[in-house]
Order: structure tokens, then C-alpha cells, then sequence
């Protein structure tokens, strides 16, 4: 998720461990564990695209790394907290944040390497956006609230909010994956995978993926008091042969979509204008393909140069508005009955 939900979750956690005299230290502590995992970004390189995408969410998220990362994070806190907290309270303090982290980044579609090194699976739970403020905001002011206190029953509080809003989250996809495949009987589809995920800042209007024969169909599931469909497009599965049949086999660039298609899981398309083979999760109105990011292909490049990568997150005022109008359901006229 986003650093601010991130910290702020890593605080709460940690607060609620806290001796009153030492919650805002302690909450500093945590806070910053529980950013700490993301100093990951910081492995990429200037030729190859698809390393930072590889090491994102990897080691330094995994269940197994924590007791080291909260090591190495109070060891870096502690000479500026020694004066008031001792080396067994920062460390517990970095522990409750840093393991709060890689948790919470596996509650998002994005994908977290939870199990490493034992597994190499992106773990994907679906039940909240990568950024939404009713998660962080409630939880931030039940933080301020107990370090201006000096109460704990503040950070419980707060602890309690995060873990109900990532519980209705679940409930949410459930609602939502219900309805999605209810929407793919009515088209005569036969759902052979599907995913889901909540559309940005919200838990109402999700995307859903679905594939059946050889596309993937998205649409928005709007999952309010009622479940509303807001139909949308198809995309043809991405196929070397089909979409780049002088790519050779054993090029940079073959080698940099495996790669690409193992952090996408599979949910691979691809645009013909650009030469881009993109991820199909992804894109800023849920019932579009319109991709996010992606890899240009140059099928004339040298077999030992990699693909070069490409992203755009940019919303027009149209686009916005197209959002707002499905997220209060102006825009999903197709309804369902029964939930």
C-alpha cells in the first residue's frame, strides 16, 4: 500500500504494545518499521526494466525475513531513541511494524512474495485498494488521539478499524466475485479463471477479470446495497505466435515477458499500436482495458537487448468523471437479482 497507510498500520500495531509513557516513541518506531520494507524500490537498473518488478514485494516482505528486518531497523533506530527506550523495546516496537507490512501489501492485487525463500508465489488477497484513506485517516487520528492521551485503548481502537475495514474488504470481494460470475453465466461464458480487485480509494466498484476461450473479458462490478454490473471490454490473451511471431525464442526480450507475466500472473494482453504487451489487472477506469504499464517489443532488436518499459497512470477530466458517475452507480444500469 501506500507509505502513509503503511507507517500508520505499523504504528497502530505498535502502539498497542506500548507502555503508556512511551506510546509517541514507540508509534515513531513502528511507523518507520513499518516502512522499512519498501526500501526494496531502491534494487533496479538502468537496462533492465523487469528487475525492479522481480525484487518489489520479495525478500523483504516475506514472513520469514521479519525478525531481521525489525533487527536491522532497531539497530538503525535505537542510538536516537536509547535515551528513553531500551534496545528489547525498539525491537519489539520495529518487529509489530515491520510485520504488519508485508501483510498488509498481500491484501492488495499488486502481489507480495509472503513465502520466500520457500515459494516464489505473489500472494494476492483482493480485499483493499493499494491506497484508500478510509482505511489510513480513521486509524491516523485514533494514533494522534492516543499519543495525545497517553491511552492505549486509542491504538486498540485504531487496531480494531484496520483489521474490520480489511475483514469488509473480504466480504466486499466475496459479494463481488458472486456477482462477476453470475455476469459470465449470462454471457454463456465459462469462467476458466477470474480475479478481482477493488477500483482506487474503495471497496464499492471493483474490477473483475475473467477469461473464457482465448480473452480475458473486464468489467466493473459496482457491490453497493445492491450488486450492479457496469459492462466492459475484451481483450485477446497475449500469444507469441499470434501477436509476435518473429520474436525469437531464445531473445532478452521472450525472456523479459516471462518475467513480466510471472509478476502480472498470467493476466497478460497486448496493444498493437504500441508493440505492448501489457497487464491486463491494471487500469484507471475499472471496466477498461486501457493498460497501465506494460513492455514495448521490438521484434527487429538485438536477440541479447532487453524491452524497454512503459507506464502511464494518467486520468483526463473525462475519465474522472466517467469514474465518479460507476463508483455512485450512474453508470451500472445492468442489475442482477439477488446477491
Amino acid at each position: 500500500m501506500d507509505p502513509i497507510s503503511q507507517g500508520t498500520v505499523g504504528a497502530a500495531f505498535a502502539q498497542s504494545a506500548a507502555d503508556k509513557k512511551n506510546i509517541a516513541r514507540v508509534s515513531v518506531v513502528g511507523f518507520l518499521a513499518g516502512l522499512a520494507p519498501d526500501l526494496d524500490v531502491l534494487i533496479r537498473s538502468s537496462t533492465d526494466p523487469v528487475l525492479f518488478l522481480e525484487y518489489h514485494r520479495q525478500f523483504t516482505h516475506s514472513l520469514f525475513f521479519i525478525p531481521f528486518g525489525a533487527l536491522i531497523v532497531a539497530a538503525l533506530v535505537f542510538p536516537f531513541v536509547r535515551k528513553y527506550l531500551s534496545f528489547k523495546t525498539t525491537y519489539v516496537a520495529s518487529f509489530f511494524g515491520y510485520a504488519t507490512h508485508g501483510l498488509l501489501d498481500a491484501c492488495t492485487s499488486y502481489g507480495t512474495v509472503l513465502f520466500w525463500p520457500f515459494s516464489n508465489e505473489r500472494i494476492t488477497w483482493n480485499n483493499i485498494s493499494i491506497v484508500d484513506p478510509l482505511l489510513t485517516i480513521p486509524a491516523l487520528i485514533l494514533l494522534a488521539v492516543a499519543v495525545k492521551t497517553n491511552r492505549r485503548r486509542f491504538s486498540f481502537l485504531a487496531v480494531g478499524w484496520i483489521v474490520s475495514f480489511l475483514g469488509l474488504g473480504l466480504v466486499q470481494y466475496e459479494r463481488a466475485l458472486s456477482s462477476g460470475l453470475k455476469l459470465a453465466q449470462s454471457r454463456g461464458h465459462n469462467a476458466e479463471r477470474m480475479t478481482l480487485k477493488p477500483s482506487f480509494g474503495n471497496l464499492i466498484l471493483w474490477k473483475s477479470i475473467y477469461q473464457h476461450g482465448d480473452s480475458f473479458y473486464v468489467d466493473a462490478i459496482r457491490a453497493g446495497h445492491t450488486l450492479t454490473w457496469c459492462p466492459g471490454e475484451s481483450i485477446k490473451i497475449f500469444d507469441y505466435q499470434y501477436h509476435l511471431p518473429d520474436l525469437e525464442e531464445n531473445s532478452q526480450q521472450r525472456e523479459d515477458i516471462e518475467r513480466f507475466r510471472w509478476f502480472s500472473q498470467d493476466y497478460l494482453g497486448f496493444q498493437g499500436d504500441k508493440n505492448l504487451v501489457t497487464d491486463v489487472r491494471y487500469s484507471m477506469i475499472p471496466n477498461q482495458i486501457t493498460p497501465m504499464w506494460g513492455l514495448i517489443i521490438d521484434e527487429q532488436q538485438g536477440k541479447n537487448e532487453h524491452a524497454v518499459w512503459w507506464a502511464s497512470r494518467d486520468l483526463d477530466d473525462e475519465s474522472l468523471t466517467l469514474f465518479k458517475d460507476m463508483l455512485f452507480g450512474h453508470e451500472c444500469t445492468a442489475t442482477q437479482n439477488g446477491e
